[in-house]
């Protein structure tokens, strides 16, 4: 009698685990195997990854399922099944390429995932295979083939860039690593430069000021940074020589490494850089445009799976950059008549922890961010007479810097599958982030020491109304030190999809940026045989914007080819506007003011346009049209008419990429960047060729670039080996007026960052 009591009680139990059926296949694209690809029943945690082969088997409870196949960088597929007995069904899956990256997922514009062409807030990609095309060497390099991105060089000396997104200047542009604002404002000089493009997996890029989850700086947009990710066990190593001006030799070594576990729940990828670039001059006066670098990288990146819900992030990187720029001379730098050396020596790194609960429906993240940069830097010009010359000698003008950065937070999310007749993501958190920047020239009595604190919580709501809107809401609020009271920026953005090839958006935000010194006023600049410097006006007040956008995005596929376009207008207008008010001269030289003026607006469209031809030829432009200006005329140089115009902003400048693909092994690339003219100011110094203060005119600059590569496939050994080359800046349009002599105005530099430049290089790598 008991055992018949036990039986009936079990075998109820014994039935409902026996009522599943088994899914298997295999996952191919273009005739190979796609291994680690993602199979997982939608709205459902049940899934898995298919192994070497393409090859997988997925235990499925009774029922009628959508089955979604992924891979980053391919289209996505569904399938219906209904299982109903417990035999074997097979469903294989074809996934062609994404070559648009129209269905990747990415993080940055909600900061949660979600596909591009679902998210409310435009987000561009530039994934390390776009890297390679257009040969770029490090993340300054990269930027500049995106639509509303302009890459620029400010100083002759040192080279130092800055990001201009929409119009505006670089401290308005927020720089995240793998999500995490670590870059500070040190870093923001020479930090693009350091960053090695091998060590990028992809770039997400937001423009415009309507994100409200990343800080106050994010003003004219927003580029994440997301390091390598380790997949399957791989390798790659990399030689490039580049070639300037027919006799400046740029060597370049990378090579990557990646590491992942039989079971998947643990993997490493390493990834190590060289770079030896010589001082380039293109005036002949013996004194660079393009200083001496000697850059040395290396990090990695870690995962670990404690459980199936649970994530572990690691990554970690060390940079030590030599720059030199100035009189090339093979002595000490203050024994040169003008020159700028640094040496950077920085470390960085980030840990996350993720854990899923409530049936996947809840997620918690715990991260940390951090960055440390030591520099020994010198910036001098030597005097003419006595008794300068022997108070300069006895004590030449070397420099420290000292910055630190921290980043830690908590990000809650949870998915409502029911809310008004829709769904909804609730995002909120909160976080710290501390910078402390130390920056001393004792000879020039020049000190920045400069803390920052901000304490700040988000809250985020992602509502999509129906399967065509998309509701985003929220708001960021900041209590930063340098700010009498906390403030609150809030975000709108809505997403129509009208069917399945348009989208149209809007978008609405506010930010502030508070009174504390941003990258460019770090920088120390030679003009008219001295240095110039810029302090902060003691009044100084946080300035704040308004950013509104409005876009339309079209995209049809078939069999044979997808075209689209995206037409996009933003306006954003900024209150208290900073700007800098020339002071005139002291003992050391030139002196600038921030302050505060009236307002200041930036407005404009972009239209990107994009192409592929039976995964043969794709073609990708961007064109951007605005217009900068402060609300008041602004005085720029004491003595010249004020200006309402931004200096160095083009009104106009875009891109075009090429890329051809006849064979597996033969790739073509070419590419096109484009700048405007714009207006400029140039303080004149005696023997410099050009001694007069004025304003100018650029010329526009067309640069042209082509890349032709082609790879040697070895199946025994699963080794391949591609060789590489071709030129940038075909046409050698680069500026044909610097200052010369040591009394040059090291901010007298527009246009392309580099001459002609010939390169040739070779990567073996596995299969």
């Amino acid at each position: 009698m008991k055992n018949i009591f036990i039986t009936c009680l079990l075998l109820p139990l014994y039935s409902l685990f026996a009522q599943t059926g088994t899914l298997e296949g295999k996952v191919m694209s273009d005739g190979e195997a796609l291994p680690w690809a993602t199979i997982q029943l939608k709205n459902s945690q049940i899934g898995t990854t298919s192994d070497e082969l393409g090859r997988f088997s997925l235990k499925v409870p009774y029922g009628t399922y959508s089955v979604v196949c992924q891979s980053i960088g391919y289209k996505s597929i569904s399938k219906e099944v209904t299982i109903t007995n417990p035999m074997t069904l097979t469903l294989n899956f074809q996934l062609k390429e994404d070559v648009m990256g129209l269905e990747q997922v990415v993080v940055t514009g909600t900061k949660t995932d979600k596909r591009r062409t679902d998210s409310p807030v435009i987000v561009n990609l530039i994934n390390s295979k776009t890297l390679d095309n257009v040969v770029a060497t490090n993340l300054s390099e990269g930027l500049r083939f995106q639509p509303g991105l302009r890459v620029e060089t400010d100083c002759q000396t040192c080279n130092y860039t800055q990001l201009r997104i929409n119009g505006l200047q670089g401290g308005y542009s927020q720089i995240l690593i793998n999500g995490r604002p670590i870059f500070s404002p040190l870093t923001g000089l020479y930090g693009m430069e350091q960053i090695p493009t091998n060590m990028i997996e992809r770039i997400e890029i937001v423009r415009g000021g309507v994100s409200a989850l990343y800080g106050s700086s994010a003003i004219g947009g927003t580029v994440n940074v997301i390091t390598k990710i380790p997949r399957q066990n791989d390798y790659a190593i990399t030689y490039t020589h580049q070639n300037m001006g027919n006799y400046s030799n740029d060597h370049l070594l990378v090579g990557n490494t990646t590491v992942v576990n039989s079971e998947r729940n643990a993997g490493a990828t390493f990834f190590i850089s060289k770079r030896d670039r010589d001082t380039y001059d293109h005036n002949g006066d013996n004194y660079s445009e393009l200083p001496q670098l000697k850059n040395n990288s290396f990090g990695a990146n870690f995962y670990f799976l404690p459980q199936e819900n649970q994530k572990l992030e690691a990554s970690i990187s060390s940079i030590n950059e030599y720059r030199y720029g100035g009189e090339m001379v093979d002595k000490a730098a203050h024994l040169a008549q003008q020159s700028e050396e640094r040496t950077h020596n920085v470390i960085m790194g980030s840990l996350d922890y993720q854990i899923n609960f409530n049936q996947e429906k809840s997620a918690l993240i715990l991260y940390y961010g951090g960055q440390h940069t030591n520099r020994d830097h010198y910036t001098g010009i030597i005097p003419d007479d006595e008794p300068e010359l022997s108070q300069f000698m006895a004590d030449p003008p070397y420099g420290i810097s000292d910055v630190t950065t921290h980043q830690g937070g908590a990000q809650f999310n949870h998915r409502f599958n029911e809310f008004l007749g829709g769904t909804t993501v609730v995002t909120m958190g909160s976080e710290f982030v501390y910078d402390d920047v130390l920056d001393v020239i004792e000879a020039y009595n020049y000190k920045i020491d400069q803390t920052t604190r901000n304490l700040s919580g988000f809250v985020q709501n992602d509502w999509e109304v129906t399967p065509e809107l998309n509701f985003l809401s929220g708001f960021r609020i900041d209590q930063h030190n340098l700010v009498d009271k906390a403030i609150i920026s809030p975000r709108l953005s809505l997403l129509y999809k009208w069917n399945k090839e348009t989208q149209f958006r809007l978008g609405w935000g506010t930010g502030f940026r508070a009174p504390q010194a941003f990258d460019t006023d770090l920088h120390i600049a030679f003009a008219g045989g001295g240095i110039s410097r810029i302090s902060l006006a003691e009044s100084l007040k946080e300035e704040r914007s308004n950013s509104y956008t409005a876009s339309a995005n079209y995209d049809k596929a078939n069999e044979h080819f997808i075209v689209g376009f995206t037409l996009e207008g933003f306006y954003t207008h900024l209150r208290d506007a900073f700007y800098l008010f020339p002071l005139g001269e002291d003992q050391f030289g030139e002196r600038f003011e921030k302050r505060n003026g009236s307002g200041a607006t930036v407005k404009g469209i972009t239209l990107e346009t994009r192409a592929n031809f039976d995964y043969l030829f794709q073609v990708e432009t961007g064109l951007t049209l605005q217009s900068s200006r402060f609300n008041d005329a602004v005085e720029n140089i004491e003595g010249l008419e004020a200006k309402r115009e931004f200096l160095r902003t083009p009104n106009n400048y875009g891109y075009a990429t090429f890329t051809y693909t006849p064979t597996k092994a033969l790739s073509a690339s070419a590419n096109i960047v484009y700048t405007g003219p714009m207006e400029l100011i140039h303080f004149g110094g005696e023997g410099t060729g050009q001694t007069i203060d004025e304003y100018s005119t650029s010329p526009s600059f067309t640069e042209l670039s082509l890349r032709l590569g082609y790879n040697f496939e070895f199946e025994k050994t699963k080794t391949g080996i591609e060789v590489f080359g071709g030129v940038k800046n075909l046409t050698n349009a680069y500026q044909d007026d610097f200052d010369i002599g040591k009394n040059r105005d090291s901010n007298y530099v527009y246009g392309p960052g580099a001459p002609r430049t010939v390169f040739l290089g070779v990567r073996l790598k596995s299969l």
